[in-house]
């Protein structure tokens, strides 16, 4: 088992080396948190030994989990303080939130798909991730019991940003969400503050479909 455990810890520092600190990702928060994480254990069992490569991997029901630079570049796009409340909407396979454990006092996390809220649910408490909250439902109408948030992340593509999502903003609120069509999007930095919202295209990128009642209908 200690065997294994170095494996993997072998891996975590190649993939911040040669992946995420490479192209110019400097945030000492969110790279000490991707090399904390154990990736490994977000994928099935025959899938491990790739989980730390370049790319991101199925997980079932015809979702993935991202490749570990998007998920670096967007979470260092959110601007965490360890005061933070974040907003995730699409849970996935959880290791996008683990990550954000990581920095920010609590992360509340909204999963459309059954199977896969029961799993991460699992997953967490297994880990001790106790500052995770989670809750099945359509993400895309947001959490408004719990907002407002200090940043929210969109882990799949919007056809547009959703209106309700900008109203859960706090002020100073950062939300990073891709935008496009069904095949590609570009990766959309929000900023509100007092005076509205500023917005900073981040470059290109690739998700699978938000769906529902704010996102793409099924």
């Amino acid at each position: 088992m200690k065997k294994e455990s170095i494996k993997y810890e072998h891996f975590r520092e190649r993939m911040v080396q040669k992946q995420i600190e490479a192209r110019g990702i400097t945030d000492p928060g969110v790279l000490s948190a991707m090399r904390t994480v154990p990736r490994h254990l977000f994928v099935d069992e025959a899938l491990m030994d790739q989980a730390y490569g370049d790319f991101p991997l199925p997980i079932g029901d015809q979702q993935t989990i991202s490749q570990p630079y998007i998920v670096a570049e967007m979470t260092e796009a959110l601007q965490l303080s360890e005061e933070d409340r974040v907003l995730e909407i699409g849970t996935g396979s959880g290791y996008q939130a683990a990550i954000l454990a990581k920095l920010a006092y609590r992360v509340y996390t909204i999963e459309r798909i059954h199977s896969l809220y029961l799993k991460t649910r699992k997953l967490f408490d297994k880990l001790y991730y106790y500052n995770i909250v989670t809750k099945y439902s359509d993400g895309t109408a947001g959490w408004r019991d719990e907002s407002p948030f200090d940043a929210i992340i969109v882990t799949a593509g919007a056809p547009d940003i959703p209106e309700v999502l900008v109203n859960q903003l706090a002020v100073h609120g950062r939300l990073v969400i891709p935008v496009g069509d069904q095949y590609s999007q570009s990766l959309i930095k929000l900023y509100k503050d007092e005076g509205g919202v500023r917005e900073t295209n981040l470059g290109g990128c690739r998700f699978v479909k938000l769906v529902g009642e704010c996102g793409w209908r099924i």
